[in-house]
């Protein structure tokens, strides 16, 4: 059962679909976003906020929720506001979503460059003020609805778990990688938690990006060498899967320079990583535990996610890990086929977990 007055397109005869059948290469991924992940249902109250890029994506999750009977309205960005938006929602975007009381929300729209300030407080709304079960797929696109999307979740929720297991009490991480990468994370357990993040979002006022598979904490300090084949925010659209590795040299968690052969583009993420006190700082410390992704597609959303390491600079997600700052910036650095060693025992060798 769907809204029949909100949404996009016009009302239609009762009984008929309102919204677009994915193609197969996507329903499936779109169906697992649903049904598995977020697990809709007829109590359910579905809110999707997507854009004109993304909007067969939109169309294919409201028509998975649709076959769930859930009430669901699609709702398109550009409809509320001129992109990049780089503010806070409008109010009139907010009071409509707040007057349909979801139970379920999506994110399912483009990456554009300083859109966080928008992003941010519009889902921590959703998730910690209505109580929605929220996924947060920016950036998605077709290929990761084939591929991260049709996941098998439940797997992926287990080693996800696991690794949590062995990593939520550990003080040190050493992590080494072919892209260059030789660094040592200091962490603060009793202060600074572990974050699991499974795909499978079930309890009220939670959170998660999909496609998922990694567990994350805010580190105390980071030192060392950084190699990153795969950059966060608006980067990952930019750029894609970098010809080489940029190298992050990093000191008591801050950047202290970056190398690569391509000095526009140096410039560009240097600039970045400058445009706030905290923005060149090592937030958000992370390994990939979706073990069905094998190789780099050039979107982070999906590439974060592959047994590894990645380290975004900037926002340490405050809420959920403890850390007690903050930034308007977050950009994730991705390092595949790692090695790394927990407290001095090894958890993953080349990219493959060993416990």
């Amino acid at each position: 059962m769907l809204d029949a007055g909100a949404g996009v397109g016009g009302p239609r005869s009762a009984g008929a679909p309102r919204y677009t059948r994915a193609m197969p290469e996507i329903r499936r991924g779109a169906a697992n976003a649903v049904h598995v992940c977020l697990a809709v249902g007829p109590r359910d109250r579905v809110v999707i906020l997507s854009d004109r890029s993304r909007e067969h994506i939109g169309q294919a999750l409201a028509a998975e929720c649709e076959l769930a009977e859930a009430p669901t309205r699609l709702l398109l960005i550009e409809d509320y506001v001129t992109r990049p938006a780089r503010t806070a929602a409008p109010d009139h975007l907010n009071q409509e979503v707040d007057d349909f009381k979801p139970t379920v929300t999506f994110y399912a729209a483009s990456k554009q460059e300083g859109e966080l300030p928008f992003r941010s407080p519009l889902t921590n709304h959703w998730v910690y003020e209505l109580g929605a079960r929220h996924g947060h797929m920016i950036g998605i696109d077709d290929q990761l609805m084939e591929e991260g999307m049709a996941s098998d979740y439940e797997k992926v929720a287990a080693l996800t778990l696991q690794v949590n297991e062995i990593v939520r009490d550990a003080r040190d991480i050493e992590v080494q990688a072919p892209s260059g990468t030789d660094l040592r994370a200091r962490l603060d357990p009793g202060r600074l938690r572990w974050v699991p993040c499974t795909g499978l979002i079930h309890e009220p006022g939670t959170w998660s990006n999909l496609p998922d598979g990694e567990t994350y904490t805010s580190p105390a300090q980071v030192d060392g060498v950084l190699g990153g084949e795969v950059l966060g925010d608006h980067f990952s659209e930019r750029y894609g899967v970098l010809p080489e590795a940029m190298l992050f040299e990093i000191g008591e968690s801050r950047i202290r320079s970056i190398a690569f052969p391509d000095e526009e583009v140096r410039l560009d993420v240097q600039k970045y990583m400058a445009q706030h006190e905290n923005s060149n700082r090592a937030g958000e410390f992370a390994i990939g535990t979706n073990v069905g992704l094998t190789r780099l597609s050039g979107n982070l959303l999906q590439d974060e996610k592959i047994p590894g390491l990645h380290i975004a600079f900037g926002n340490p997600y405050p809420r959920e890990t403890g850390a007690d700052w903050d930034a308007p910036s977050h950009c994730d650095v991705v390092s595949t086929r790692a090695t790394i060693k927990v407290d001095g025992q090894y958890l993953m060798r080349d990219g493959t977990f060993v416990f």
